[in-house]
């Protein structure tokens, strides 16, 4: 296990040190669902949810979440998220949520797109939940990253 860059040659966790490294142009987009019954899919349509407006708070926390990866993850570098977008649809089956983030920095925005995604679903399931809470938060995945050493990776 020593070529996994997280483990140090005693496999001990560590930080990875990226200091050699130069910034680079970096992004990644995330996705993922927060699936909803009927009655939940019918207020976040209508915008009766008794909370408030629904997407533009889950946005705004998708954003928030995405700037503040490092401080969740012990392993993530404090890198400068110089762009987020989180997007919202409703559908039938609930609420698709897509985060893209961007840096130019020496490491990648993976795991803030996923964090963006996660802290958006978080948001959703706290505002619907007194509806029903038959709420569940799916699959979320990364979709799409550039820049780095692996450069361009889509998933299929």
């Amino acid at each position: 296990m020593t070529n996994f860059t997280h483990l140090d040659a005693a496999g001990h966790v560590h930080m990875v040190d990226v200091t050699h490294k130069q910034p680079t142009v970096r992004s990644a987009t995330a996705r993922g669902r927060v699936s909803c019954p009927p009655a939940v899919v019918a207020a976040l349509r209508d915008q009766s949810v008794p909370k408030g407006d629904v997407l533009a708070l889950a946005r705004i926390a998708g954003i928030a979440g995405a700037k503040q990866c490092a401080q969740l993850l012990p392993l993530a570098h404090i890198i400068g998220v110089h762009a987020a977008s989180v997007d919202l649809e409703i559908t039938d089956e609930g609420v698709e949520i897509t985060a893209t983030v961007g840096t130019a920095d020496r490491t990648g925005v993976e795991m803030e797109a996923f964090t963006a995604v996660s802290v958006a679903a978080l948001a959703i399931v706290d505002m619907v939940k007194g509806i029903d809470k038959q709420v569940a938060i799916e699959r979320i995945e990364l979709v799409r990253k550039t820049g780095g050493k692996s450069g361009e990776w889509l998933r299929d």
